[in-house]
């Protein structure tokens, strides 16, 4: 069977034989009354990976920085935000919807980060007119783009002068440890909170977990339960975690050469335009003139490549995101297929 070369996102990877094993060998037991083995041991082990107090176990990225965000926030408070944030673009307005929090979107910069004299300027006064500001939301990586390490450090002191909690959704900080080559807790240190990702680059099939302070855990265990996150036999899902946490960190650094190894190839080609400087880890954006991105995405699926673009961007973009499931190989004919697009005249 030809190979499905698929770039869509990090989240379409499948479990290696491998993971699948120690899933099938995984000890359970109930983990709504906390005596999952394998559960405990996975939040144990990310607890000890970014030197937090405690972590809790989700089923998904959306659900664990959910869980964050209540704990932190009652009815009627507020955070701020980046205006096209995960947290606060692309998963369903939870926390307003279920929450009762309000958001307060921003402005990105090109870096990712919030500018922190925008940031001090939105913060509400105490008055019983406003929102209450409790929490400063970050995403790390954002587009790929990897926060840096000094502005997480004036971003962590900022806070904490203004009596806001920060929360950060880690989805990918593993990548941003990784590219930054420092042990990711020099990252999660500067949080109250953070959401980590095992279904992306990691290669699990399904699970995030939110690492934080004990206090703020047993918060968003009760959370997690009050939005249907209590799972029972969980283990089974909790040692692909383990296995992608254990066996997956490290190789991460393949999947950003994959991504320099395209953005290089693809920066060969006239009509595309790559921004180089914004290809710091797994993902890679391009844009073309005219309208032909949609045309571009089918031409590819056509011939087994799927990426996204156009309608799903919103502009003529493309989005490639490397993991894996992707070799060198698949980059050099992903490239090729696209001149061969150019070539035909499109």
């Amino acid at each position: 069977m030809k190979k499905i070369i698929d770039l869509r996102s990090d989240t379409v990877t499948k479990p290696t034989q491998a993971m699948r094993q120690v899933m099938t060998d995984a000890p359970v037991g109930d983990d709504v009354y906390g005596e999952d083995p394998t559960v405990n041991r996975l939040e144990r082990l990310a607890a000890e990976m970014l030197d937090t107090e405690a972590a809790v176990f989700a089923p998904s990225g959306t659900q664990s920085n959910l869980i964050g965000m209540l704990a932190h926030c009652q009815r009627g408070d507020e955070y701020i935000v980046g205006q096209h944030a995960h947290t606060y673009k692309y998963e369903g307005g939870g926390a307003a919807v279920l929450g009762s929090v309000q958001p307060q979107p921003l402005a990105l910069e090109p870096d990712g980060t919030l500018d922190l004299d925008k940031v001090a300027l939105a913060i509400k006064p105490v008055d019983f007119h406003f929102a209450r500001t409790r929490l400063l939301c970050l995403e790390n990586t954002h587009r790929g783009i990897v926060l840096p390490m000094d502005y997480l450090a004036r971003a962590g002191e900022f806070a904490r002068g203004r009596g806001l909690a920060m929360h950060l959704d880690g989805a990918r900080v593993f990548n941003a440890a990784v590219k930054l080559d420092v042990p990711v807790s020099d990252i999660a240190r500067h949080f109250d909170s953070v959401s980590i990702c095992l279904s992306k680059g990691l290669g699990a099939p399904v699970g995030s977990l939110l690492c934080t302070t004990q206090e703020i855990a047993d918060k968003a265990r009760r959370w997690r339960k009050v939005l249907g996150g209590g799972m029972r036999q969980a283990g089974i899902i909790a040692a692909a975690g383990i296995y992608a946490l254990e066996q997956n960190v490290a190789r991460l650094a393949d999947d950003h050469a994959n991504a320099a190894r395209l953005a290089e190839g693809l920066g060969q080609i006239d009509e595309i335009l790559v921004d180089h400087a914004a290809v710091q880890t797994n993902m890679v954006f391009a844009s073309m003139a005219g309208d032909i991105v949609d045309s571009l995405v089918e031409f590819l699926a056509g011939r087994d490549i799927k990426i996204l673009g156009g309608k799903m961007l919103g502009g003529p973009t493309i989005r490639i995101v490397t993991h894996l499931d992707i070799t060198g190989e698949d980059i050099d004919i992903l490239v090729a297929t696209v001149k061969e697009f150019f070539a035909r005249g499109a």
